[in-house]
């Protein structure tokens, strides 16, 4: 299941952090985050819970981007 997310995020460097921590969660087959629309898309593996597991992935995005948002969860 592939689902796409609003996030805020200042730089285009934080993305690509956001997109290494968010691709190591659990749960998570795929993230691939956009600087320049704001988004990110998250491809789930199967049987993953996506509410909780994007729980998770903004816990590890926060963690590299303590200010970063990710809407729609």
């Amino acid at each position: 299941m592939k689902k796409t997310y609003k996030i805020e995020v200042d730089c285009a460097n934080c993305a690509a952090k956001m997109e290494e921590a968010a691709g190591k969660v659990s749960g998570v087959e795929k993230a691939t985050v956009s600087y320049m629309t704001q988004k990110m898309q998250v491809t789930f593996a199967e049987g993953a819970q996506p509410h909780t597991v994007m729980q998770e992935v903004l816990a590890a995005c926060k963690k590299v981007e303590d200010d970063c948002e990710i809407f729609g969860i």
